[in-house]
């Protein structure tokens, strides 16, 4: 049996381990000299990207209660980054503006990852308010720098499902972070609100980009080897200029190898391999 991380021993342990990487986060923080975004300004002319995503997905067994309170959670959170603007030499930081996600802010039980598994937690939800700035920005030139992702394992069938599996992200307060560089010239802004169904998302500019991101899934399928099925698909992105139409770049985002923890009647037959 493999020996226990201190974090794993006990309840106690999980707590310190937990405090121990937000006090390192915060010195990080001070220590970078990085300047984050913070500013919010009228909304910027030009429409870089947008996209929205459903709020209340049926997961497998998972308790609706758990979708109608993280409803909630992302409608406190999304204020806190609409309108922010990122200028040049900027970084965005998900946790620097929306905070810890607390009951005396009003969060609620939601549905989070933990260990690999569904669980319920105050703040559940958030991953879904990042997947969707992430989809956003990788339309763009911004720079990603620090993003994490359960990329070994895929929780739920698909249901209504927009935005390719493979792109999704995973955050904890303050020490996983979602965060990105604005290393170009023009302003970036980020407008974020919610409706009764939908969080919904726009990456605006200052200035017309002169290039066209186009993201996609490659080669998806599902293996089955000694009888674990497993997600494979590649995520794509090509660059074009957007006054000739030539591709200046391809690039490989990433390549999945998860194994799904769910029946295998919800796989489409002619998906597995």
């Amino acid at each position: 049996m493999p020996r226990k991380l201190f974090c794993e021993i006990s309840p106690l342990t999980y707590q310190i381990s937990m405090l121990k990487g937000r006090v390192i986060r915060r010195v990080q923080n001070w220590l970078s000299g990085k300047r984050f975004a913070r500013k919010k300004g009228d909304r910027l002319p030009y429409l870089v990207y947008a996209n929205q995503s459903l709020i209340r997905r049926k997961l497998g067994d998972v308790d609706m209660r758990l979708q109608d309170n993280k409803a909630v959670n992302l409608s406190l959170a999304a204020p806190k980054v609409n309108g922010v603007c990122i200028y040049p030499g900027e970084t965005f930081s998900f946790w620097e503006l929306v905070g810890a996600c607390t009951v005396q802010k009003g969060y609620r039980e939601g549905l989070l990852i933990a260990g690999g598994e569904p669980a319920a937690g105050i703040g559940g939800g958030m991953c879904q308010f990042t997947n969707l700035l992430h989809w956003l920005v990788l339309h763009s030139e911004l720079t990603i720098t620090e993003r994490h992702h359960h990329d070994g394992i895929d929780l739920f069938p698909d249901f209504g499902r927009k935005i390719p599996f493979g792109v999704g992200t995973s955050i904890l307060y303050n020490y996983l972070d979602y965060r990105f560089e604005n290393r170009t010239n023009d302003v970036y802004q980020l407008i974020v609100y919610t409706t009764e169904e939908y969080l919904c998302g726009e990456l605006r500019a200052s200035a017309v980009p002169s290039t066209k991101m186009h993201v996609s899934e490659e080669n998806a399928r599902f293996e089955k080897r000694n009888g674990v099925i497993y997600r494979r698909n590649e995520i794509v992105r090509r660059k074009v200029d957007k006054k000739t139409g030539v591709i200046l770049c391809r690039e490989t985002l990433q390549e999945s190898n998860a194994r799904i923890a769910y029946d295998e009647k919800f796989i489409a037959p002619e998906m597995l391999v």
